[in-house]
């Protein structure tokens, strides 16, 4: 079993690491001064060896940058293809005994359990942080301390089928309705994704956002707290609307719909709206549809919100080359050439704004960046882990008629007693 260590304590570790790295004979060849922007052509790497975790998709895009890594300052980058789903089980079991790698590719809400088991170490990224979207450097960010570097983002939207309703981007949740409505052939004027009986609080979360709800309370550097912050009135309001739209209410989300139905019914025509990310655009695009994508409506007056996944590079506590893999991530992955290789190789939106504005061109993709600007980070905090079946099953229940008030205060409590026990 990993020893947990505490935050504090990660954090004294890599400061400790950082400066044996500038200091010691074994590691002479390593910068002596924090990482910058500067030329790459400054450092030496020669005799060092980085070994960077990728999966298949993405290693020729690292592997170009690394080409030039290695021509200009004597280092080598050694890539090891792993399957994506192994990677973080594999960097928690492997980094404390030396044998895993020194950087990897990773998702940004694996962040809290990594820092947690004392493997992964703060990068500085000051010199390159304004380049990328700010939701994008939040979610690499806890505890006041930045842990990755990132190059892609994803988040839901609402997506239209324009043959049904044509272009024009509705501003609210009655405004889509009523649009809906209009729809000729529809069986319903929107269709959404709640899991079933299993709920889908994930696809569902804008909606809660508009109202004032997010799961988890943010601090000033959009790190996330423990407070939990989806109770009381705006919880309550939420969780009214959601009733009020339920099975027993107008009946517009359902538990009937899973992912597998909503699809089918969307592509069949029957309803014109949907919400969904953008891995369901290639099966719609195939089906023949004409479709635009815009930011999710709001429901509860505010910004409607949607969680941002982030994929990025950690750096493993344990590297004895920890100053050159900064750089090799600040002044090579860094470049926008770099971040569109890992775009044309899994076009995810690019976190870097220079490459998302490029390929905004296309209005798919302009449209789900929109929605992702709107977004914050999916909480990677531990605490999380104590979320999903509480709150999933708290919204079927709501979906299908049970009092919103009295089930939605029932999960807030049950919550905080969770995240106190944990």
């Amino acid at each position: 079993m990993i020893k947990k260590i505490g935050i504090g304590a990660a954090v004294v570790a890599v400061a400790s690491l950082l400066a044996a790295c500038s200091s010691s004979e074994e590691t002479s060849n390593s910068p002596s001064a924090a990482p910058t922007n500067t030329a790459p052509a400054a450092i030496d790497g020669t005799g060092v060896t980085l070994t960077v975790w990728v999966d298949e998709n993405r290693k020729p895009a690292i592997e170009a940058a690394a080409a030039t890594f290695e021509a200009e300052t004597g280092a080598k980058v050694e890539t090891v293809v792993k399957n994506f789903g192994d990677i973080r089980a594999d960097f928690i079991a492997q980094v404390p005994t030396g044998e895993g790698p020194d950087l990897t590719i990773g998702a940004h809400d694996w962040l809290g359990s990594l820092v947690t088991a004392g493997v992964v170490a703060p990068v500085d990224i000051s010199a390159v942080a304004d380049q990328f979207e700010p939701v994008s450097t939040a979610a690499f960010t806890y505890d006041g301390q930045t842990y990755g570097l990132p190059y892609a983002t994803e988040a839901v939207a609402l997506i239209a089928n324009t043959d049904l309703v044509g272009t024009d981007a509705p501003t609210t949740w009655d405004d889509m309705i009523a649009k809906g409505k209009t729809a000729k052939g529809v069986d319903q004027p929107f269709v959404i994704n709640v899991g079933g009986t299993t709920g889908d609080g994930y696809t569902m979360y804008p909606f809660q956002t508009s109202f004032g709800a997010p799961v988890f309370v943010q601090a000033a550097d959009g790190s996330y707290t423990n407070e939990v912050g989806m109770g009381g009135d705006a919880g309550v309001a939420f969780a009214t609307w959601l009733g009020a739209n339920g099975e027993k209410g107008t009946g517009i989300i359902s538990t009937d719909i899973d992912y597998d139905t909503n699809n089918t019914l969307f592509t069949g025509g029957k309803a014109p709206y949907t919400v969904a990310g953008p891995w369901v655009i290639q099966g719609y695009k195939d089906a023949g549809m004409k479709l635009a994508v815009y930011p999710v409506p709001s429901a509860g007056g505010q910004p409607a919100a949607p969680f941002v996944g982030v994929q990025g590079f950690y750096l493993s506590s344990q590297s004895k080359n920890a100053l050159i893999a900064n750089a090799f991530l600040t002044q090579y992955m860094a470049k926008p050439e770099a971040q569109m290789a890992l775009y044309e190789a899994d076009p995810r939106i690019p976190a870097m704004i220079s490459v998302e504005d490029q390929v905004s061109s296309d209005p798919i993709v302009a449209g789900f960046a929109a929605s992702a600007k709107l977004g914050v980070p999916m909480p990677s905090i531990p605490e999380m882990g104590s979320v999903w079946d509480l709150w999933n099953a708290a919204e079927v229940k709501v979906i299908q008629g049970a009092d919103p008030a009295k089930t939605w205060n029932k999960m807030i409590d049950d919550l905080n007693a969770a995240i106190s026990a944990s």
